[in-house]
């Protein structure tokens, strides 16, 4: 069994070494990229972001849509382009007949409001003069069956009307109030938006330096690959080489053990050899005198049935003659003092220097690794120089300057407007409570009135409460008459400032209009040329300046940075990495010299290859091992002896029986068996050699092949797994520099140097010049002139009606027919004139 094990365990190690010779080391690729090697930037970069502003949903946005549909009934003209443009070049050749034609609409309902307001005053003077001769809200002259008919569908329409005004009121203050709440963060918001935009445009230089400051991410991260670049390298080579090695080694292993044992079954077959030529030379006399008694007791006329056994005895000689195997004493000469060298010594420190090699890389890459750290320093340098040359104050300084002169003119007209605004709403609340003091007045009478009427037994009775409801109505009726021209003023006033805000700022903002006005040559004065003073690329506009920006533009898109400076030239990963590469690239070290084996041991295995080993008769050997020792076996005789005995008269013939099997047996242990023993060995050593022989020169010469070629293919294959983990580092850490490289080219366009903040602050102002400001202040108007003009009705219903909660004149019945009642008697009557 142990010799088959052996076998099976070479035929194992010389397929592992086939398998490593016809698998080269170096053909792995590089392990992907890992999550790990993914970098993490800080978003730290000084870009100041403008707040997106959106529309509120409101309850009162049906009023908004409703204000907003009059408006452009009211002015259906489009943008007054050449009016504007005469305007703001030379605003003396404005003729009013222009201004006239574009503001129609306005003018007629200027004059509605003048109509309005003169004959409201002029109107109640009359009532004042009416009322003085007791005319208008006098007493009722006669009693009809109609007149309770009349009455009620009179407080219904009062009622009904007052309803509306109360309605009307209570929007226009809800108006005026959003208007005020949202007027101070909206005017507050112009300059605080400037001074962002001022601020974001004079911090792009810090933004700029802070993500150059983020090269500090992939450095540390190539610093600490670096650290570990030279171990992972040897170990890389030492695990891709290892099979081949080791198999190298386990194959010579095998050599130098089939040597020794050779050379020890060698000495046994000699020294069993000549063992047993020496043995049968003691034992043939010893058998012949043996057989000579024997023959001579079986043939005496007294051994009684001797004759049966007389042949075996007669055949009693030496069987094998181990004189006439051949020597291999020529072969112990050739192999005499080997092993002269230490095999397992070698093939210790051989298996020592190759696990050695992560060990020796480190030592070997330590200056590169130096060098490479020292590098990336000047790569530090390098990337230092995007902010440095990034040519930005000259190109941002307009802007800045054009954003900071705006927010220092702003501010003196930002003022009036908010003191404006406060005479607004303090106007506004004064004429709302004055509508609310009539509805009140209005509600009291009606309500007095009625209670009056259903208290009186005879409508010709004088009543306090109903004279006292009538007094109340008109009071309403004298404070309408009083602040309605107060009230359409207000309305007019209002209704022309923020209808033209609407119709003419607003709606042409939301369909871009005022950008089409601002881009067309000519439209603005020189000093007006938002263009030039915004430098932008003189194929561009402000249109497309403001759809880039609201795309996420960079300013140098948009502000001609990309003609000067040519950011993806400067972001270029060759321009930063062609050091790194250079020292990887050039970089050279030996770290697969191993030896396996040494001159002396190649020299024990040749000379044991030609020692003759495999020369040797090993069948001669083998075919006398199949012959026995002595012819006829002596226990067998021996028992056929003991059996003569008992079957003898004779007993001296009994005993000379017993006496030659008592020698015989003696004969098979002491001499006989011993030599069996001796055979035995020496079958077992011939065995081995006999299968070992056929194979050897084969195995030696395969095995001093394949040493020398590991031995030379090591240097080599290590030479080439270092280029390919050099090569693999390179790429990772290309990768990590495209990262960074890309990182800041989308940083800079897309945050630190991006214009999109320009666009929302555009969209904030129209949110809170026409969502905020606009919408309320308009439906603030409309809500207050719905107000003011169904103050008609109410003055006419509240007058009429006042007559009805009075005594009648005289009280008379009329049907308007004679036949109804035939017979009128008149009773006389106390009445009050």
């Amino acid at each position: 069994p142990a010799p088959f094990f052996a076998a099976k365990a070479m035929q194992a190690a010389g397929l592992l070494l086939a398998w490593a010779l016809l698998h080269p080391a170096g053909s792995q690729q590089c392990h992907p990229a890992s999550p790990a090697g993914v970098l993490r930037f800080t978003d730290t970069h000084a870009e100041i972001r403008v707040p997106a502003l959106h529309r509120v949903p409101s309850s009162l946005d049906p009023l908004y849509k409703l204000v907003r549909r009059c408006l452009d009934l009211i002015q259906q003209n489009p943008l007054p382009t050449e009016l504007l443009r005469a305007a703001l070049n030379d605003p003396g050749s404005v003729r009013t007949s222009q201004v006239v034609q574009y503001e129609l609409g306005y003018v007629v309902c200027a004059v509605v409001a003048l109509l309005f307001t003169v004959a409201m005053p002029v109107a109640g003077m009359c009532f004042c003069y009416c009322r003085s001769r007791r005319r208008c809200g006098g007493r009722l002259r006669a009693h009809r069956r109609s007149l309770g008919c009349r009455r009620h569908c009179l407080l219904a329409c009062l009622s009904l009307t007052s309803f509306i005004i109360l309605i009307s009121v209570t929007c226009a203050l809800v108006s005026s109030q959003r208007v005020k709440g949202q007027m101070e963060p909206g005017l507050g918001a112009v300059p605080t938006t400037l001074r962002t935009l001022r601020q974001h445009i004079n911090n792009v230089p810090q933004g700029v330096q802070m993500v150059v400051d983020q090269f500090e991410v992939p450095r540390q991260q190539i610093i600490s690959d670096l650290g570990g670049l030279s171990r992972s390298v040897g170990v890389s080579i030492h695990t891709q080489l290892k099979a081949m090695t080791y198999a190298a080694l386990a194959d010579l292993q095998d050599r130098a053990g089939d040597l020794q044992t050779s050379l020890h079954h060698l000495q046994i077959v000699e020294r069993t050899a000549l063992a047993l030529a020496s043995a049968q030379a003691e034992l043939e006399p010893a058998l012949r005198e043996r057989r000579r008694r024997v023959v001579e007791l079986l043939d005496d006329p007294r051994c009684t049935s001797c004759a049966s056994v007389l042949g075996r005895a007669q055949s009693l000689e030496l069987g094998a003659d181990y004189s006439k195997v051949p020597s291999v004493e020529k072969v112990l000469k050739a192999l005499s003092g080997l092993p002269r060298s230490d095999f397992a010594e070698m093939i210790r420190q051989g298996n020592g220097t190759f696990n050695s090699i992560p060990e020796l890389a480190v030592e070997r890459m330590a200056q590169v690794i130096q060098d490479l750290r020292g590098e990336m320093a000047q790569v530090s340098e390098k990337v230092q120089s995007i902010a440095d040359s990034f040519p930005l104050p000259d190109y941002t300084r307009p802007v800045s300057e054009a954003l900071e002169k705006a927010e220092g003119r702003s501010q003196p007209y930002l003022r009036e407007v908010h003191r404006f605004e406060q005479y607004r709403w303090i106007a506004g609340m004064v004429l709302c409570s004055i509508i609310l003091l009539i509805l009140a007045c209005n509600a009291v009478g009606m309500a007095l009135g009625a209670y009056g009427l259903s208290k009186r037994e005879d409508p010709s009775d004088y009543e306090c409460r109903g004279e006292a409801g009538a007094k109340f109505l008109l009071v309403g009726v004298g404070l309408a008459f009083l602040f309605s021209w107060l009230l359409i003023l207000l309305v007019f006033a209002t209704f022309l400032v923020g209808g033209n805000i609407q119709t003419l700022v607003c709606r042409n903002w939301v369909n871009q209009e005022i950008y089409k006005f601002i881009d067309t040559p000519g439209n603005l004065p020189p000093s007006m040329n938002l263009s030039h003073q915004l430098n932008l690329r003189r194929d561009s506009n402000l249109t497309a300046a403001y759809r880039e920006c609201k795309n996420g533009a960079g300013l140098w898109e948009v502000l001609q940075l990309d003609r000067s400076y040519d950011l993806d030239e400067h972001l270029k990963t060759p321009k930063y990495t062609a050091g790194f590469q250079k020292r990887l690239g050039e970089f050279s070290a030996r770290l697969g010299d191993v030896r396996l084996l040494r001159g002396e041991g190649r020299r024990d295995l040749e000379t044991f290859a030609r020692s003759g080993v495999d020369e040797v008769d090993y069948e001669r050997y083998q075919q006398e091992m199949k012959i026995p020792v002595v012819q006829t076996s002596l226990p067998g005789l021996a028992r056929n002896l003991e059996g003569l005995q008992k079957m003898q008269r004779n007993s001296t013939v009994a005993g000379r029986l017993a006496a030659e099997a008592r020698a015989l047996w003696q004969l098979q242990n002491s001499t006989v068996q011993s030599q069996e023993a001796l055979v035995a060995r020496l079958g077992e050593s011939v065995q081995f050699l006999s299968r070992l022989a056929p194979h050897l020169q084969e195995r030696v010469r395969t095995t001093l092949a394949t040493t020398a070629s590991v031995e030379a293919r090591l240097p080599a294959q290590a030479q080439q797994i270092l280029r390919q983990e050099l090569g693999c580092f390179t790429r990772r850490e290309l990768r990590y520099f495209t990262q960074y490289l890309s990182w800041v080219g989308q940083t800079l366009r897309e945050d630190v140097a991006s214009c999109q903040p320009l666009a929302t602050a555009l969209d904030n102002g129209r949110v809170i010049l026409c969502d905020r400001i606009a919408d309320p202040w308009n439906a603030f108007w409309f809500s207050l002139g719905s107000c003011t003009f169904f103050l008609i009705p109410s003055i006419i219903f509240a007058v009429r009606l006042t007559k009805h909660f009075r005594p009648i004149r005289n009280r008379l019945i009329s049907t308007g027919s004679e036949e109804t009642c035939p017979f009128h008697i008149p009773r006389v009557t106390a009445l009050k004139l």
